[in-house]
């Protein structure tokens, strides 16, 4: 009779090699110690049963296992380098916001000293022409104390027909000068005088050179509003304006500058003539 033990293979899903070689030893010991039994016990006439032994199939599915290991282990290394790789973005951005923060707190620190020191400049500017501009009104006031009535420096408002020439005359400053203007947008030198007088119910010659002559010589130091200022000798003439007062002049100088009232200083004439 024969003696076969057959032990069916158990297959259970992820199981691991030393748990399965474990089990397939025990096995094996088992099957060895029923074919010892079996042949002690046979009949001594009886031919020994050649015993088959069938060893459980040990079905390891270890490639998907290492596979499913490196694939695991490879996505933890992707991971922790996309982590890596966005910490050293953050850290960057942080370094190069600081580095843009800095950069801007100095160009605007720049920029306000730069404004405080022009308001510094600014004012102290103004204080400067508002002391020059102190000093001269004390000069002026001073002299014009001390000066006789009648010299250039005379401050007295001018009266009657020599108010109607100064008041026309100043009316025109600012329009433009053209030669051979008479007006009423523009006017050379003598146009500009001849017009003045006619305010006063004086007419006068046309030309520079005979305007220069049209009344009494006066001295520069002894001119009264309305007086005529001429550069240039007597009788022969370049160039006419009003004298207005104060030591000032209104007259039609050229296309630069066009009508303006002046300081005797800033263009000293030659003489005047009254003719009022």
């Amino acid at each position: 009779m024969s003696h076969t033990a057959h032990i069916p293979s158990h297959r259970k899903p992820r199981r691991s090699a030393s748990k399965l070689a474990v089990r397939a030893g025990v096995a094996g010991g088992v099957l060895s110690t029923l074919a010892m039994a079996g042949t002690a016990s046979a009949s001594p006439s009886e031919p020994v049963a050649e015993t088959t032994l069938e060893m459980p199939v040990l079905n390891l599915d270890l490639a998907a296992e290492v596979s499913s290991a490196v694939t695991t282990a490879a996505e933890n290394t992707r991971l922790a380098a996309v982590e890596g790789e966005l910490t050293a973005q953050e850290e960057s951005a942080r370094t190069g916001a600081a580095a843009e923060a800095k950069q801007a707190k100095e160009t605007a620190q720049k920029a306000a000293e730069k404004k405080a020191k022009e308001e510094a400049d600014r004012k102290a500017e103004a204080e400067r022409a508002t002391r020059d501009s102190e000093r001269t009104s004390l000069k002026s006031t001073s002299t014009a104390a001390k000066a006789p009535q009648g010299t250039g420096t005379v401050t007295a408002p001018a009266t009657g027909s020599a108010a109607a020439i100064v008041n026309f005359a100043r009316a025109q400053v600012g329009k433009a000068y053209v030669m051979g203007g008479t007006g009423p947008s523009s006017f050379d030198c003598s146009g500009l005088v001849q017009a003045a007088y006619r305010q006063a119910g004086i007419s006068l010659p046309r030309m520079s050179q005979a305007q220069s002559t049209a009344g009494t010589s006066v001295s520069l130091n002894a001119l009264q509003p309305g007086d005529i200022l001429y550069w240039g000798s007597k009788g022969s003439a370049y160039h006419v304006a009003i004298y207005v007062g104060g030591g000032k002049f209104v007259g039609a100088q050229n296309p630069s500058t066009g009508i303006v009232e002046r300081s005797l200083s800033y263009d000293k004439p030659t003489g005047a003539v009254r003719v009022l």
